[in-house]
């Protein structure tokens, strides 16, 4: 695959980037192990100072990356610059919060004395996402390099200029050369570093196919590896919900991001009771929403990322359509313009054998369905093979503790949107992924948690 800037919102070829060469490569991975041998020995506090500049950095400098984030994969301007936002929020969170998270833990065992200690495993590869280009590495880097790891990262090849500008970011912050580093090379790259002897583990936010060829390869080499893979998060409401929030919220859920977010919620799951009502505002708010020019402030979604991101959507539209499907508004690719466009649709009259049930949709494509009790609610948002989040909405007790408990997912917000949030662990279960990120088990996922015993 090509690395090179293409803007999704016109297909003009910006800028194209060489891919690295084996011989580069080789000196990014020695560098990288060589800074980690004095990078471990830094302080807290002081990585905390480095870690609160690169903060400063992106709040400065927010216009600019924001900018470079809506022209490489097209999400509109506003969420771009509050995507920046969010990662300067999550430095300044691992900067505050290191030292405690990677304190030592007594425990009273016949020692003298007996510990945990919390120390950094070394070289970590990450293999990141275009969707969210900035977050989903900073996310994976804040606590990382705070744990005293060193970054490697394999970014989209749709997003080069952004992971350039990461690994500046942290060198002006102040971090040392080889701490953090970018590496523009294509996906057949990425066996060989992850198999590299000086890499000690991976984290991947994508594709279930990546993930599991990632895994597979760390798991040839016994190296721990953390998943974040697809969702089709359910989206449930209850008669005793708020409809009008309910339906505000589940509008936002299913196009943030033009569509093209794991935790977006993809199945609106509705009781029968408000099924009719909640179907008539739906539509409404569908049809109110304006596409256009990503930089636009006044557009609501922009362009989806590359062309075979929009092939691949309509073509599961098209296949649910085909199996007896009712589309509501939006079903197929905007021909009146340049770029990737793909209007809000909904989809209601679902077949169990359609897309719906066993795919994610990547793009802002809502699937209606209807149920009539909490027990077909919450059967059908487990029948799936994803496990990411889920949001659910009522205002009764009972049923509310009935989508904590019951509900197959790594996260349940109630009466909100899923979203991730660096005091609270993100992940999901099933062909979602495994580990955490965010919170102290984010950052407890790639150290070595050490037993110590002295008598």
């Amino acid at each position: 695959m090509a690395i090179a800037t293409i803007n999704p919102a016109t297909g003009e070829i910006i800028k194209t980037f060489e891919p690295l060469t084996n011989t580069e490569i080789e000196e990014k991975l020695e560098q990288a192990q060589k800074a980690f041998r004095t990078y471990r020995r830094v302080s807290i506090p002081e990585r905390a100072v480095w870690m609160k500049a690169a903060a400063e950095i992106l709040e400065q400098k927010k216009e600019k990356f924001g900018k470079l984030i809506t022209l490489e994969m097209g999400k509109t301007l506003k969420s771009a610059l509050a995507e920046i936002e969010k990662c300067a929020l999550v430095c300044r969170y691992y900067a505050d919060n290191a030292a405690d998270f990677l304190a030592d833990t007594p425990v009273q065992t016949d020692a003298s004395h007996s510990l945990i200690r919390y120390q950094p495993l070394g070289v970590i590869l990450a293999v990141m996402p275009w969707n969210f280009p900035f977050w989903q590495v900073f996310r994976f880097a804040a606590p990382a390099l705070m744990a005293g790891n060193v970054g490697l990262l394999k970014h989209a090849s749709n997003v080069p200029q952004c992971a350039l500008a990461i690994e500046e970011i942290f060198l002006q912050a102040g971090f040392p050369k080889g701490v953090f580093q970018t590496l523009l090379i294509g996906s057949e790259k990425v066996a060989d570093i992850v198999a590299d002897a000086r890499v000690k583990a991976a984290t991947l936010t994508g594709s279930e196919h990546a993930g599991m060829s990632l895994a597979s390869v760390a798991g040839k080499q016994i190296k721990k590896t953390v998943l974040e893979l697809g969702g089709s998060d359910p989206f449930i409401v209850m008669p005793s919900a708020d409809l009008e929030a309910a339906v505000a919220t589940a509008t936002i859920a299913r196009t943030i991001n033009n569509g093209q977010s794991c935790i977006a919620a993809k199945r609106f799951i509705v009781a029968n009771a408000i099924a009719d009502e909640f179907e008539q505002r739906f539509v409404e708010k569908f049809k109110a929403l304006q596409i256009g020019d990503p930089m636009d402030d006044k557009t609501d979604i922009g362009p989806l990322a590359t062309p075979d991101i929009l092939k691949e959507l309509d073509s599961q539209v098209q296949n649910c359509i085909q199996k007896g499907a009712r589309v509501l508004i939006g079903g197929k690719p905007l021909s009146d313009r340049k770029g990737n466009f793909y209007p809000p649709t909904i989809l209601t009259d679902l077949s169990i054998d359609s897309p719906a049930f066993t795919e994610e949709f990547f793009g802002p494509v809502a699937l209606l369905f209807r149920v009539a009790d909490i027990d077909e609610a919450i059967a059908l948002a487990n029948n799936s093979p994803f496990g990411l989040g889920a949001s659910a909405w009522t205002n009764d007790e009972a049923e509310r503790d009935r989508f904590i408990d019951e509900i197959e997912a790594g996260a349940v917000f109630i009466n909100g949107m899923v979203k991730s949030d660096p005091r609270l662990p993100f992940g999901g279960i099933k062909r979602s992924g495994y580990g955490r990120e965010l919170s102290i088990q984010g950052i407890h996922e790639f150290v070595n948690i050490k037993t110590v015993w002295v008598k």
